[in-house]
């Protein structure tokens, strides 16, 4: 049965004729009998969202659309799998609160918190905590996939965008997009186009009419080439920075335990040989310590391994400064 509070919505807004809130919550709804299973429901709702013959919803399922501008991604990464600053897990774990407990607030009027951005330097968590978000959310992970939305012809790709966000407002997911300043501009930018502009304003539009049971979280490692009006669309704007030594030294302990790999030393001093370096890095760097040793087998000296793989490591191509050794 559908929660009390929406009803209770829906009634009200009917009784004010608030046709925008009466579609909001209906879709609420829909969103809600999917998430039960219950699809027969779910299509007739839907059904009743129609006006003179068409609708303003998508006639796609799953396979179709997502083939299309989303791709579902099987969310595997959960919170405690990632080293993060003390702010950012904090926010974290009070948005998925919000989440949970979201029947709570609407009693009182109040929505949970449901758009967030993450800024920082490539490498360094923001597709693995959205992946995770998602799996402690228990809500599939929608990425969006620019080469299907971005058209060349005008007006092209805000009618995608308005498909794609239709789509995804009667389903409870995690809609992410990565590398944001693609599509989030600053329209004030005198190089770029006038259609440029026209998607931005689309885009934020739809971001606003999202309802609460939809997440969605951008990603940029630009955050100066985002419009201004994009983050006062973003109730959660969280920093995830390079990791110093001492959060590289957690990551290297507890990769040792989980993958029983022989670093070669106590991760504290790998951790001061790999300053500098990305989370992704570190990742690498391990991963790659640990193919080597399950090839060497009889051969097996982890010392040896761990000098060769950093000395490799040290003399790889990089375009940014190298790290302190």
């Amino acid at each position: 049965m559908a929660r009390a509070d929406l009803l209770v919505r829906l009634v009200r807004s009917a009784a004010r004729g608030d046709q925008p809130l009466i579609r909001k919550t209906v879709e609420a709804l829909i969103a809600e009998e999917r998430a039960k299973q219950h699809h027969v429901l779910a299509e007739r709702l839907e059904e009743s969202l129609k006006t003179n013959g068409t609708s303003r919803m998508p006639d796609q399922r799953l396979g179709t659309l997502t083939g299309e501008q989303v791709m579902e991604v099987l969310a595997e990464r959960r919170l405690s799998d990632l080293v993060l600053p003390e702010n950012v897990a904090t926010a974290i774990q009070e948005v998925i609160e919000e989440q949970h407990r979201a029947e709570l607030l609407r009693s009182h009027n109040l929505e949970p918190r449901h758009r967030l951005l993450f800024a920082g330097p490539p490498g360094n968590g923001k597709t693995s905590l959205a992946e995770a978000l998602a799996t402690e959310l228990m809500v599939p992970l929608c990425v969006v996939r620019y080469e299907t939305v971005v058209a060349s012809y005008l007006g092209e790709t805000s009618v995608r965008l308005q498909r794609l966000f239709d789509y995804v407002r009667t389903r409870r997911c995690l809609l992410f997009f990565d590398e944001f300043d693609t599509l989030g501009k600053e329209r004030g930018d005198e190089h770029e186009t006038g259609e440029i502009k026209r998607v931005v304003s689309t885009l934020l539009l739809q971001i606003d009419r999202l309802p609460s049971h939809v997440v969605v979280v951008t990603a940029t490692n630009h955050p100066e080439l985002l419009d201004r009006a994009v983050w006062r669309r973003f109730q959660v704007r969280l920093a995830l920075p390079s990791p110093d030594q001492r959060r590289i030294a957690c990551l290297l302990g507890r990769y040792r335990e989980q993958m029983q790999v022989d670093l070669g030393c106590e991760p504290a001093e790998l951790a001061r040989h790999l300053e500098g370096a990305s989370f992704s890095e570190v990742e690498e760097f391990s991963l790659d310590l640990l193919r080597r040793q399950i090839l060497a087998q009889a051969d097996l000296d982890p010392a040896k391994i761990f000098r060769e793989r950093l000395a490799q490591w040290r003399a790889r191509y990089s375009p940014s400064p190298e790290p302190r050794t």
